[in-house]
């Protein structure tokens, strides 16, 4: 079951939205969900790599700039 929700879109986001909608045959709303959707699923690869990195160790900023300037990449 659906749920409704109001959201208020910036005037010209909302035209491009009704464009698009019209030109993929899809609702304002399902392309809404889907990009809601495809965010919140990046969200949770970025934080999944975060976990999964916790236990790496940390290397100082000012060792990074070191070393790339030494290999002549910076």
């Amino acid at each position: 079951m659906n749920k409704r929700a109001t959201v208020y879109f910036d005037p010209d986001l909302h035209r491009a939205l009704r464009i698009k909608a019209a030109e993929t045959d899809q609702s304002v709303s399902a392309l809404v969900n889907a990009a809601v959707r495809k965010a919140l699923a990046e969200d949770a690869i970025d934080l999944a790599a975060f976990e999964d990195r916790v236990n790496e160790s940390t290397v100082p900023y000012e060792a990074v700039l070191r070393n790339l300037r030494g290999r002549g990449k910076l």
